[in-house]
């Protein structure tokens, strides 16, 4: 190692002549004992001792140089990226590489591109599951959520659930905690809020998409319906779309929530009265899907609308 000093200081001298600059030689001095002692690379050169050559050395100084110079991470070209030396046969070169909080900001990026919420406001991209208040009222649900998350990686065909409860006990937050999470574990999750989809299927017909927005509905990784039980049915939105819907769940075992202020029983009564007829046995029928795809769980507590 006593002859790296001296090969680091002729590099200087080297690169310093290339680009045409005049050091005094405490200049010099400087550049080689700040290059040569930075404890980074002295590790490097250890590292691949036997690798190099004083003159391949010399040749390299500049990403030395440049790598001291870069790694406290101050140039704002290059933030978010951190340099690392690395050897190119005899020779070393510099690259730039993301740090882990860029990685982390770039993934959690990545997972709000997979969640596309339909009739649903912004901010709940933003919930975390971990943040919300883990009150006996919800503990059962947020635990069931919990369960379902840690098991999702190695079974992405799991049953869902079925939050019931009543209005304002934060049913759709904790979906929406959900939704980001498994996002962030690679799926594409659409969530939905069932009466303002129902009541905007119309607006399908003059430009005959609506056997798209069934089908990706039908097929994404994760769907989440939200407020099921409040949108106003015909038998032809609960049969011919819902009921296709959750069918092709169904067939595929694709994991599938709901939230509802009904629990199950009720939301059955709902399902059998339509605007134009009252079939309950079309109503069973659906709700055997609903009860394949989900297991109920029922949260309770205050309205947090009002606190």
């Amino acid at each position: 190692m006593e002859n790296i000093g001296e090969m680091i200081n002729e590099a200087a001298k080297a690169a310093a002549a290339k680009n045409g600059q005049h050091f005094s030689p405490e200049s010099y001095q400087k550049t080689r004992d700040r290059v040569f002692a930075d404890p980074d690379v002295r590790s490097f050169l250890l590292a691949h001792q036997g690798e190099w050559t004083k003159e391949s050395v010399e040749s390299s100084f500049a990403s030395l140089y440049e790598y001291c110079r870069q790694k406290d991470g101050h140039d704002k070209v290059i933030s978010g990226y951190l340099p690392q030396l690395f050897m190119e046969g005899p020779f070393i070169g510099i690259r730039y590489l993301p740090s882990q909080d860029k990685q982390r900001r770039d993934q959690e990026q990545a997972a709000k591109k997979r969640v596309e919420l339909i009739d649903l406001p912004e901010k709940l991209r933003r919930v975390r599951l971990e943040e919300l208040d883990m009150s006996d009222d919800r503990r059962s649900a947020l635990f069931a959520l919990g369960a379902f998350i840690k098991a999702y990686p190695s079974n992405p065909h799991a049953k869902g659930l079925y939050l019931s409860g009543d209005f304002g006990v934060g049913k759709t937050y904790m979906l929406a905690g959900l939704a980001n999470r498994v996002a962030e574990l690679g799926a594409k999750v659409v969530f939905v809020h069932m009466p303002t989809f129902i009541a905007g299927l119309s607006s399908h017909f003059g430009d005959n998409s609506l056997q798209a927005e069934i089908q990706r509905l039908a097929a994404c990784d994760v769907l989440i319906l939200d407020d099921i039980g409040a949108e106003t049915l015909s038998p032809w939105s609960r049969d011919d779309v819902l009921g296709v819907i959750l069918q092709a769940r169904m067939d595929n075992d694709l994991p599938t929530f709901f939230s509802s202020n009904f629990d199950m029983n009720d939301l059955e009564s709902h399902f059998s009265a339509t605007k134009n007829a009252d079939d309950p046995v079309k109503a069973a029928r659906l709700m055997q899907r609903v009860r394949y795809l989900a297991k109920e769980v029922v949260v309770s507590g205050k309205n947090r609308r009002l606190m």
